[in-house]
């Protein structure tokens, strides 16, 4: 093990995190988990004020470091700006999860030029402009731990809220973390996706009623909804040193929604 490495392995270190202002979602959960245990959390969002609060909740409850940056992901001078500020403030960025996302419910037929790049540009082309970035400080130091999340939607063709442009760029995500896994791997970096089922967060457009909670359960085998918790464990195990090796695989997180 080089010094580098050794170094990122046993010292402090940073998790970056995408999308982690929503007070409900996936991300501020992943975010709040591996403060728990110990990383130091940087954060992106485009939501600036949102993701410095987050940034303070944690710095004060888990008395880690923690950056919040305005980003907007689909805007690659943007990211690179934010992650060149979140390196130069925290330990080395050892693991990044990318959970910024933005849904849409727009039938196919009804769909605009305008609707699909926005979706598109924010879940796909989002995550390869930050693990581009985040990938660059993760060789130097010749270890790594990426986690991406696509979507039960990518698999099964839509079928819980989001519809086509949604599912195309969640499948995009698979296919981008079985490559980068390729390219990656001998940098000591692994890169893995989750795929989440339903789980009651704002992406699923809006709270959850318990109308809605009901027809979603019909088709999971653990009877209830998922929540922002479940995704982040599965991701914070990802992240781990534990699963080193584990790389280029999707982990469903979905209840049974879709086995394969």
């Amino acid at each position: 093990m080089t010094a580098d490495r050794a170094a990122v392995v046993t010292g402090a270190r940073t998790a970056v995190v995408t999308g982690a202002a929503s007070p409900h979602g996936i991300g501020r959960a992943t975010a709040l988990l591996l403060a728990s245990q110990g990383w130091n959390i940087g954060i992106l969002d485009i939501d600036g004020p949102g993701s410095e609060a987050v940034a303070s909740e944690i710095t004060s409850t888990y008395h880690v470091k923690a950056l919040g940056v305005a980003a907007d992901v689909s805007n690659e001078a943007e990211v690179r700006t934010a992650i060149d500020e979140l390196e130069a403030a925290l330990p080395p960025l050892a693991a990044l999860a990318n959970i910024a996302g933005v849904s849409s419910p727009v039938p196919y037929l009804e769909l605009t030029s305008d609707e699909w790049h926005r979706v598109i540009n924010t879940n796909l082309n989002g995550v390869h402009y930050v693990t581009r970035r985040v990938a660059e400080s993760m060789v130097r130091h010749n270890y790594g731990r990426i986690v991406s999340i696509s979507s039960t939607s990518a698999q099964r063709g839509g079928g819980t809220y989001s519809k086509t442009p949604y599912s195309v760029a969640k499948a995009g995500v698979i296919g981008l973390t079985r490559a980068l896994a390729r390219e990656l791997g001998p940098f000591g970096i692994t890169v893995n996706a989750i795929a989440p089922g339903p789980i009651a967060t704002e992406i699923m457009g809006g709270p959850l009623t318990p109308e809605r909670r009901t027809a979603l359960t019909a088709d999971l085998l653990v009877n209830r909804v998922g929540e922002p918790q479940d995704v982040a464990s599965a991701i914070a195990f990802l992240l781990s040193e534990p699963s080193s090796y584990i790389t280029g695989q999707t982990l469903n997180v979905d209840g049974g929604l879709y086995m394969h």
